[in-house]
């Protein structure tokens, strides 16, 4: 990648690196291409927040967009982007043929963040009281939007190996349309070690993610209805500290100073937060993709208590950052334990590290990641051609959402 290239990310929201896992995951897709001398700009219909990152500052530029609006497509044309990185299958949905139109030899990525379909049919599962089944994907209407999606693009980024088994068993997709890059970190050295706060200068059990995300919120209400009082019998001093952006009103109801169950809403600094807690707990029974909340606490020394699906995809073959269980009563017990025994809590927090240095290392992945992209850009033509199915969807849906959107288009005039 020698000469200058423009990359054009078509973002959801703006980055909010400090609200969600999402936010720190775009920070350091854009941190990569940096790095190999990339021209970005940042493209979103989303509103601006008060929360999100500066992009100038990082050397992007900003642009507002308009849905349904023939204005993208003179700004597309004008841009003239080499790559486009669609920031979830939603923005593929609304822009993917207007890019396809006006700039048909860009590649086109799709950065997944987790499968939504998946993250939805246990959803649905879970609140019907029933196990989860990979047929249930097949009834998501979501899927079906997906799966198009993924079929779209040229590359789909996968954060998951579980997601990655899942496209290619149940749905059938080619293996030469996705490509595994997880959290991309920096390693955790011996000397950062040193700095954290040992067993004794930590106190409390923290929870912290992002109210708009359904599995956030169902893991603080099981907290607060059944695992917490659990552990408060073992623990009667202990204090529970729920951190997280953009709390409800239902949200922060739940704070009893009584029960040590705080609702502290935003976290100003993540990383401080979980330095400082002895515990995360993490109960989440739904979800998908993998949980920075988790890959955070590693970072910081922090062991954790989760579940499978919260693990899920996470760890490997190595140990876990303190315990994986799922029944609520063997939850409580780990967490008194793991709060409790500075043996156990020590090689839960060298788990973590061994986590972090042996499977999140952006170097371990980003040259290779690199190499892909190259290669796909010399040959795009041949990889189109073996994607038939991407590209009978390509013409539909060049039909069909074309001509809806400029049919909005006309009546927003």
């Amino acid at each position: 990648m020698n000469q200058v290239q423009k990359l054009l990310i078509i973002g959801f929201v703006w980055p909010e690196p400090n609200s969600s896992a999402a936010g720190g995951r775009m920070m350091q897709l854009i941190s990569l291409f940096k790095k190999q001398g990339f021209s970005i700009t940042f493209a979103s219909p989303a509103q601006d927040s008060d929360f999100m990152v500066d992009l100038e500052s990082f050397g992007v530029d900003k642009k507002t967009i308009e849905l349904n609006n023939y204005s993208f497509d003179l700004f597309i044309k004008e841009l003239n982007p080499t790559i486009v990185l669609f920031d979830r299958f939603m923005m593929e949905e609304q822009f993917g043929w207007r890019v396809a139109e006006n700039c048909p030899d860009a590649l086109r990525l799709l950065d997944t963040e987790d499968l939504h379909c998946l993250r939805l049919a246990r959803q649905k599962a879970f609140k019907e009281k029933r196990p989860f089944n990979a047929t249930d994907l097949f009834l998501e209407d979501v899927a079906k939007r997906e799966i198009a999606s993924i079929l779209r693009c040229d590359l789909s980024l996968m954060i998951s190996e579980f997601e990655m088994e899942l496209l290619e068993s149940v749905f059938k997709i080619d293996k030469a349309l996705f490509y595994y890059l997880p959290f991309l970190l920096e390693p955790i050295k011996i000397a950062q070690l040193q700095e954290l706060l040992s067993f004794e200068e930590r106190k409390n059990f923290i929870f912290i993610g992002n109210f708009l995300h359904e599995p956030n919120w169902n893991a603080v209400q099981y907290l607060k209805e059944t695992i917490w009082p659990l552990i408060r019998k073992q623990l009667p001093e202990a204090v529970l500290h729920v951190y997280g952006a953009y709390p409800s009103q239902k949200v922060l109801q739940l704070h009893n100073v009584k029960e040590g169950f705080l609702i502290m809403g935003r976290a100003n600094d993540a990383q401080e937060v979980a330095k400082n807690a002895r515990v995360v707990l993490a109960p989440l029974r739904f979800g998908a993709g993998i949980k920075g909340k988790l890959l955070e606490a590693m970072q910081c020394g922090t062991p954790s208590i989760t579940t499978i699906i919260g693990a899920e995809s996470m760890h490997g073959d190595l140990p876990w950052n303190g315990f994986i269980v799922d029944e609520p009563s063997v939850f409580a017990d780990k967490a008194v334990q793991l709060y409790r025994d500075k043996t156990i809590w020590i090689k839960a927090q060298q788990n973590g590290i061994a986590i972090v240095n042996e499977r999140y290392l952006k170097e371990l992945f980003e040259d290779d990641f690199v190499k892909k992209v190259e290669i796909l850009q010399a040959d795009l033509q041949k990889h189109r051609l073996r994607n038939f199915m991407g590209a009978m969807l390509q013409h539909h849906t060049l039909k069909s959402t074309k001509y809806m959107s400029l049919w909005i288009e006309a009546k927003n005039k």
